[in-house]
C-alpha cells in the first residue's frame, strides 16, 4: 500500500497543491513566530550584555531579603576582586547622573568613569583619545552627531535636571567620540565617560559603584576565580554580591526586563493557533473530498484483497508524505522571513544589535506540528475510506448529517456549548468581567461551528435565489452550493473562523473607541490643557495664549491666571479665573464660574470654602462639575475682589503657575492632533509633555488602538488566507469530481463563458455567506467583548464601523471569486467529448 500512496501522490499531486499551500502558511507562522522569539531574546541579551562584553567575570550587588537594600560595592570589595589570584584587572565601574546645558537646552546625561585598562570599556573610540585628566570628557557618537559636539568642544555639565537649582556644574572638553551604547538602560540618554576624580565630582561616593568587571590573566580558570573570589567576600562577612559569568549576568538581567514573561509571543502563539485550526479544516476537507473521489478505487483495492487496515494506512501515508513537504517548506520560508527582517534591522544605526537565532526546538516544533497536523486532520477520512462495502463501489459514501448517530451527537455537542457559553458570554458583559466573558466566547464559537451544517447550507440556498435572474448558470450555481452541505459547512467554517475573529476586533476597536471618547469628555472641560513646567523658568503670559491661538487647527486660546489659593501654606491649591469673553472654551457650558461662587472639580464634598486672595479671605459656595480634572475656578469678578494671589512660602520657581485651556477643530484625526502638540510645542516653547487635554489623550490611546487593531487584522489575515485557499481546492476538487457532468452541460448549450460564471458563483456564494455569517458574529463578539473590559467603569454602548465591515464583505467577494478562476479556467478548457469520455 506504501507504493499506491506514493503512486497517488505522483500522479495527482495537483490535487495536494492546496493542502501544500495552507500547511506551508500555518507552519511558517507557528516556527516564524518561535524564531521571532528566539531572535528578540538573543537581540535583547547582545543588547543588555553590551555593558560587561569585554570582561571575563562580572560582580555586582543583590537584594539583601534580611537589610530590605542593595549593599554597596565599595572598595573593600573592588580590593578583594583585584586581589584575587588569576584577575589580571578590575574595573569598577562608577556612574553619576547628569545633565548637559549647552545651546540646544538641557538634556539627561550618564557619566561613568574610564578603566585604567581600556579593553574593559564597553565601547569603542571613534575619534580622539579617552581621558587622561580631569577636565576631559569622552561623547558618545549619537549625542554629538545629534548635539553638534566636536572634539575641543566645550561640555556645561551639571549634577542636576534642574536649571534653576544651584548645583555643581563645570566645563568639560570632549578629547574624543566613542561608540553609542545600546544597552537599554542607556535609551534615550547622552554617554559621557571621564577619569574617576572627575565622576566623583558628581557621583555620591557612599553609593560605591555600579558593577566591578574583571579581566583574568590568560592562563587563569573563569571557574577557579569565580569560586575563590566568592570564598573570599563569604570570609570577609559580605553577601548578597554575586560573581557571575558574562552569561549569567546577562541572563539575570534579562530575567529582570522581562520578569520572566513573553507576552508577545504567547500573543503570536495564540494567532498561530487560530491560523492551525483553519488549516485543519483545509486539510480534512480537501482529504474527504478525495477519499469520496476515489471510493471506486478505494473498493476495488478492496475487493482484489487490501484490508481496512491497509486502506486507512493509505490514506494516512499520502497526508504524511504532504505534511513533510509541506512543513518543510514552512520551516525554510519562517527562516527566510526573519533572516531577511533581522538583515534589515542590521543595517539601521539604532538596530544594529539585532541578531538571528534559529533555535532547533523551532524547527522542530513547526515541522512537528505541520505533520502531526496533517495526518489527525487526514483521519476522519482515512476512517471513511473504510466505510465502505467492497461492492457498494458505485454508492458514495454517506456524510455526516444531523440524521446520522454521530452527526445527532454533534448537534447535541454544538447546542450545549453554544447555551452554555452564551450565558456565560452575558453574564461576564453584564458584570463587566473579561475572565468570565472570554471562556464564554470560546464555548459558543465552537458550538457554532460544531453547529454548522444547521444553518450554513440553508443559507446558502436562500441566498442562491439572488442568483435566479442570471440564468441557468445562477440557478445551477446554487443547486451545486449546495449539493454536498458537509463540504460546504467545512469550507465555509474555515473562512467563517478568520472573518469573526477580524471583525470582532473591528467592532471591538469602534466601541472601545466611543467609550474612550465619551468618558474623556466628561474627565476633561476642554480640548487642551497647556500647563507651566515646574521648577518655572518664564511663566505664561496673555503673549503665550496669542501664540496658541496663531497655530494651525486652534480655534480659540484662554489664558487662566492665579486668582487665589486654598489651604494652608505648603499644601496651597491653586485657583484660577476665566474671563467671560473666553468661556466659550469649556466643552460644557455648565462649567462656567458665576461670580460669588467657585467651580471644583467633581467629587468635591464641601458646600463651601474659603479662598485666600492678596486682598483677604473670601468664603465662596462650592459648584461642582462633572469633570474630574477640573481645577478650582472662579470669574473674573470674583478674581479683582480676592485682589491676586496672597504671599507664598513655597520658593518661587515651584509655585503654581498660570493655564492655558484651547479649543482646537472638531475632526482631527490622530496625526494632526500629534502634529498639533508638536506645533504648540513650538510655539510656546515647551515640551510636549506639558500639553494634555481630551484631544490629546484621544489621539494616544487611537493611536494604540490603531496599530493593535492593524496588526491584529494581519495576523487573522494569515487564516483568512488560508481559509481563502481552502475555497479555491474544493471548488477545484468539484471541478474534478463533476467534469462528466460539466461537459454534458457544455455538450447541451452551456458555453465557456457561462460555465466559468457558474463557477465563480458558487465560490461567491459560500464565501460571501460565510462572510455575512462572520461579519455578524463578529459585531456581536466585539461590543459584549468590549463592554466585559470596559463596562465596570465606562458605559459602552455598540459601534458598527460599517465602511470597516463593508470593506471586509467586499475582500471576501472579490477572494471567493478570484479563488474560481483557475478552477474555472481549467473547467472551461476541457473540451465536451472529452470530458464525457472521462471516468
Amino acid at each position: 500500500m506504501l507504493q499506491v500512496a506514493l503512486a497517488q501522490v505522483r500522479l495527482n499531486a495537483r490535487r495536494f497543491i492546496a493542502v501544500a499551500v495552507a500547511v506551508t502558511i500555518a507552519v511558517g507562522f507557528l516556527t516564524a513566530t518561535l524564531i521571532i522569539n528566539s531572535s528578540s531574546k538573543a537581540s535583547l541579551t547582545q543588547s543588555v550584555g553590551q555593558s560587561f562584553r569585554n570582561a571575563d567575570l562580572v560582580v555586582s550587588a543583590n537584594w539583601d531579603e534580611v537589610a530590605e537594600s542593595f549593599p554597596v560595592l565599595d572598595d573593600r570589595i573592588a580590593d578583594l576582586a583585584r586581589n584575587t589570584d588569576g584577575v589580571a584587572d578590575a574595573y569598577a565601574v562608577r556612574d553619576a547622573s547628569v545633565s548637559v546645558r549647552d545651546g540646544n537646552g538641557t538634556s539627561y546625561a550618564q557619566l561613568s568613569n574610564i578603566p585604567a585598562d581600556a579593553s574593559l570599556l564597553p565601547v569603542g573610540v571613534v575619534q580622539g583619545s579617552l581621558p587622561a585628566q580631569a577636565g576631559d570628557v569622552a561623547v558618545d557618537q549619537q549625542t554629538a552627531d545629534r548635539r553638534g559636539i566636536t572634539l575641543g568642544s566645550v561640555l556645561p555639565v551639571a549634577a542636576t535636571m534642574d536649571p534653576a537649582e544651584d548645583a555643581p556644574e563645570a566645563e568639560l572638553t570632549v578629547t574624543a567620540l566613542v561608540e553609542s551604547s545600546v544597552d537599554p538602560s542607556m535609551t534615550g540618554a547622552a554617554q559621557l565617560y571621564a577619569v574617576d576624580t572627575t565622576v566623583l565630582e558628581y557621583a555620591d561616593a557612599e553609593r560605591g559603584y555600579s558593577r566591578i568587571l574583571l579581566a583574568l590573566g590568560d592562563d587563569a580558570s573563569g571557574a577557579s576565580v569565580q569560586s575563590s573570589l566568592s570564598d573570599a567576600l563569604a570570609g570577609a562577612g559580605i553577601s548578597s554580591v554575586s560573581v557571575r559569568t558574562v552569561e549569567e549576568e546577562t541572563t539575570e538581567l534579562m530575567a529582570g526586563l522581562t520578569d520572566g514573561q513573553d507576552s508577545l509571543t504567547v500573543i503570536l502563539l495564540a494567532f498561530a493557533a487560530v491560523a492551525l485550526l483553519v488549516c485543519a479544516l483545509v486539510v480534512s476537507n480537501t482529504f474527504s473530498v478525495l477519499v469520496a473521489q476515489r471510493t471506486r478505487e478505494l473498493a476495488l483495492l478492496r475487493c482484489i484483497g487490501a484490508g481496512r487496515s491497509q486502506i486507512r494506512r493509505s490514506v494516512l501515508v499520502e497526508a504524511l508524505l504532504v505534511g513533510i513537504v509541506s512543513s518543510v517548506a514552512g520551516v525554510l520560508a519562517a527562516v527566510a522571513l526573519v533572516g531577511g527582517i533581522v538583515a534589515y534591522l542590521q543595517t539601521l544605526p539604532e538596530s544594529g544589535f539585532a541578531t538571528l537565532s534559529v533555535p532547533p526546538s523551532a524547527v522542530a516544533a513547526g515541522f512537528a506540528a505541520g505533520v502531526i497536523l496533517t495526518v489527525l486532520a487526514a483521519l476522519v477520512p482515512a476512517r471513511a475510506a473504510t466505510a465502505v462495502a467492497p461492492l457498494a463501489a458505485l454508492r458514495p459514501a454517506e456524510d455526516v448529517r444531523a440524521g446520522t448517530r454521530r452527526g445527532r451527537v454533534r448537534l447535541v455537542s454544538g447546542l450545549l456549548l453554544i447555551v452554555s457559553g452564551a450565558a456565560l458570554l452575558a453574564l461576564g458583559a453584564t458584570d463587566g468581567d473579561l475572565i468570565i466573558a472570554l471562556p464564554g466566547g470560546i464555548l459558543s464559537f465552537v458550538g457554532i461551528l460544531m453547529c454548522s451544517t444547521l444553518f450554513i447550507p440553508p443559507l446558502v440556498r436562500a441566498v442562491g435565489f439572488l442568483a435566479s435572474p442570471l440564468g441557468v448558470p445562477g440557478k445551477l450555481a446554487a443547486v451545486n452550493a449546495v449539493r454536498n452541505p458537509q463540504r460546504t459547512s467545512a469550507t465555509a467554517s474555515a473562512l467563517l473562523i478568520g472573518v469573526t475573529l477580524v471583525v470582532m476586533m473591528m467592532t471591538g476597536a469602534a466601541t472601545t473607541r466611543s467609550a474612550f471618547n465619551d468618558t474623556l469628555a466628561g474627565e476633561f472641560p476642554v480640548d487642551v490643557t497647556v500647563r507651566g513646567a515646574i521648577p518655572v523658568e518664564s511663566p505664561f503670559t496673555g503673549n503665550d495664549a496669542a501664540a496658541a491661538a496663531a497655530v494651525e487647527n486652534v480655534e480659540q486660546a484662554a489664558f487662566l491666571p492665579l486668582a487665589g489659593l486654598l489651604g494652608s501654606d505648603g499644601e496651597e491649591t491653586p485657583v484660577y479665573s476665566l474671563d467671560a469673553a473666553d468661556s466659550s472654551v469649556l466643552l460644557d457650558a455648565s462649567m462656567v464660574p458665576v461670580d460669588g461662587a467657585i467651580m471644583m472639580p467633581q467629587g468635591t464634598e464641601a458646600q463651601t470654602v474659603t479662598v485666600r486672595g492678596a486682598a483677604g479671605d473670601v468664603e465662596l459656595d462650592v459648584v461642582t462639575s462633572s469633570s474630574r480634572s477640573f481645577p478650582a475656578l472662579v470669574s473674573a469678578e470674583t478674581a479683582r475682589a480676592l485682589g491676586g494671589v496672597p504671599e507664598q512660602q513655597t520658593p518661587e520657581r515651584f509655585q503654581p503657575q498660570p493655564l492655558l485651556w484651547l479649543a482646537v477643530a472638531d475632526g482631527l484625526n490622530t496625526s494632526q492632533i500629534l502634529e498639533l502638540q508638536s506645533a504648540l510645542a513650538e510655539a510656546l516653547n515647551i515640551e510636549e509633555y506639558q500639553i494634555m487635554g481630551s484631544v490629546i489623550e484621544r489621539a494616544a490611546y487611537e493611536q494604540v488602538i490603531d496599530v493593535l487593531l492593524m496588526v491584529v487584522t494581519g495576523l487573522l489575515g494569515v487564516a483568512v488566507v488560508i481559509a481563502l485557499v481552502g475555497v479555491a481546492n474544493t471548488l477545484s476538487l468539484s471541478v474534478l469530481e463533476r467534469t462528466r457532468e460539466s461537459s454534458l452541460l457544455r455538450a447541451l448549450g452551456l458555453t465557456k463563458r457561462q460555465l466559468r460564471g457558474m463557477l465563480a458563483l458558487e465560490a461567491v456564494l459560500i464565501a460571501g455567506v460565510a462572510a455575512l455569517f462572520g461579519i455578524g458574529l463578529g459585531a456581536v463578539y466585539g461590543w459584549l467583548g468590549a463592554q466585559s473590559a470596559l463596562g465596570a467603569f465606562a458605559d459602552v454602548a455598540p459601534v458598527l464601523p460599517w465602511a470597516q465591515l463593508g470593506g471586509v464583505l467586499a475582500v471576501a467577494l472579490v477572494a471567493g471569486l478570484g479563488a474560481s478562476l483557475l478552477p474555472a479556467r481549467r473547467a472551461a478548457r476541457l473540451s465536451p467529448v472529452a470530458g464525457l469520455a472521462a471516468d
